[in-house]
């Protein structure tokens, strides 16, 4: 026998139907952001399996991280590049929690990310922040502290500029874009901190990279890096 309730839910369904954010077709399970057979085909790298992984290679020899890795491969067109913009300019919020869930639970079971002990997510500055709403990388970084049983520390850095969106520029442009954009904000917090710093999408690693130099520079601090998404060139 259907529920009244059951009904209910049925009825509304027709009209605000919850659709999967990767490929607004299917219907998630209950409380769910992604249907099963996205889940199943959204593009994962395995990075957390390897200690040198494409993602750490990327940072070889301009910094040093302990760990790196990311959930998705990111293409253009794909599915993972529709949810990441769901996040960013359609106010899913739940998607970034709901990945940083998902991906937490595969950290927590590797070596190599079995030391970090804050978690903390690149700033947006204020303005770009008000704008939105949110930061799309605090709410993933949210995620990743919840199911990691891990603190995150989201003032830990500021952004002190507002750069010109990267999308469009060369690796040498993105790196000259962002090389003095950040700072520490609370360097008591980072002090002696195995840092995971966490973002939406890393492509050059450019940002991310501009930020670990930050943290590095709290005496005793330790960086390792996780993202949604990783751009192949």
């Amino acid at each position: 026998m259907i529920t009244t309730p059951q009904l209910g839910k049925d009825f509304i369904g027709l009209f605000y139907p919850n659709l999967c954010v990767a490929c607004d077709r299917n219907t998630p399970v209950h409380g769910g952001v992604i249907c099963l057979p996205c889940q199943y085909h959204l593009p994962k790298t395995k990075f957390h399996l390897d200690r040198e992984n494409p993602f750490t290679d990327r940072f070889w020899g301009r910094i040093p991280i302990d760990a790196g890795a990311a959930l998705y491969y990111f293409t253009k067109g794909g599915r993972t590049q529709k949810l990441i913009h769901k996040l960013k300019y359609n106010g899913k919020r739940k998607v970034g929690i709901k990945l940083g869930n998902m991906y937490g639970r595969m950290l927590k079971r590797s070596p190599y990310f079995s030391q970090v002990n804050l978690i903390v997510p690149v700033p947006l500055h204020p303005r770009k922040k008000q704008k939105r709403g949110y930061n799309q990388s605090d709410l993933f970084a949210q995620g990743l502290a919840d199911e990691m049983q891990i603190p995150r520390a989201p003032y830990a850095l500021k952004r002190l500029e507002m750069t010109e969106t990267q999308t469009r520029k060369s690796q040498a442009e993105r790196f000259a874009n962002v090389a003095a954009a950040f700072a520490v904000n609370k360097p008591n917090v980072l002090k002696g901190k195995h840092v995971l710093l966490v973002d939406d999408v890393m492509t050059t690693g450019a940002t991310m990279e501009a930020c670990a130099n930050q943290i590095l520079s709290c005496e005793g601090a330790k960086v390792s890096m996780a993202t949604i998404a990783f751009t192949e060139f």
